[in-house]
């Protein structure tokens, strides 16, 4: 799978796992030159506290528009550290 933002791959791996029609990215596969951490964070019931990124790709930022579980809560476990996507990034095969 890629996540692309601004005709760029920010994201690439065959190894995604997938919650609630999200692909989560292993923090390996992620292009930690396009992700700035933010102050952004919200909480979900069962997963935890989420922690986001600021995509910036050719001097065009997405605010917020990835984000993960730092320590996630035992169910989602298998996600910690894993980044998703939202707001216009696009995920495809």
């Amino acid at each position: 799978m890629k996540a692309i933002w601004n005709n760029q791959v920010i994201a690439e791996s065959d190894e995604t796992i997938v919650v609630e029609r999200n692909h989560y990215f292993p923090p390996s596969a992620i292009k930690s030159e396009f992700f700035k951490p933010t102050d952004k964070q919200t909480t979900c019931p069962w997963k935890g506290l989420a922690s986001y990124y600021t995509i910036d790709v050719d001097g065009k930022a997405n605010t917020d528009a990835a984000w993960y579980y730092p320590s996630p809560k035992a169910a989602a476990e298998n996600i910690k550290g894993y980044v998703a996507f939202w707001k216009g990034v696009t995920v495809e095969p």
